[in-house]
């Protein structure tokens, strides 16, 4: 099962539309898309526009792959639980969110990591036909080093 989420606080219907789309050109199935608060609907797979957090968790469990904003949480979220994931960072010069604190976001994890990002809609595609190819990303511990911790404030304080 692919899980899509986009964190609760807005919409980010560039990715769900992405996804919906990829969907429909592969007649994929087993998607379930949780969009926050948009007025898109896809047309391709199950969605809702919100989850709880046990839910959340669910179907994080549940999912072979999990493709999502650029959000710390849900990033850590799969690494801890040893999905794939492939992120696409919501853009500040597109209102998707108030600055490239996503982007940054992703560059951090996908040089240090290994994190699968697509930049836009158009590798979005190509990255999650390669994704369903690829072993788990690296997994991680439930708790943080002091170190990671440290690194993690500092990173936040830079962006």
């Amino acid at each position: 099962m692919i899980f899509v989420t986009v964190g609760s606080q807005m919409a980010f219907d560039r990715l769900i539309d992405a996804v919906d789309q990829w969907a429909g050109e592969t007649d994929r199935t087993g998607i379930f898309a949780q969009i926050g608060p948009s007025d898109f609907q896809p047309r391709h797979f199950e969605w809702t526009q919100e989850l709880t957090a046990v839910e959340f968790r669910e179907y994080m469990s549940k999912a072979d792959v999990i493709v999502a904003h650029a959000g710390m949480g849900t990033i850590l979220n799969a690494m801890e639980m040893g999905k794939p994931i492939l992120v696409m960072p919501r853009r500040g010069d597109l209102r998707e969110t108030r600055n490239n604190h996503q982007i940054a976001t992703a560059k951090r994890f996908e040089e240090r990591y290994c994190l699968n990002v697509a930049y836009d809609e158009k590798s979005l595609s190509t990255k999650l036909d390669e994704l369903m190819l690829l072993k788990p990303s690296k997994r991680i511990g439930r708790q943080a080093s002091p170190e990671l911790l440290k690194r993690l404030v500092n990173f936040v304080d830079s962006v």
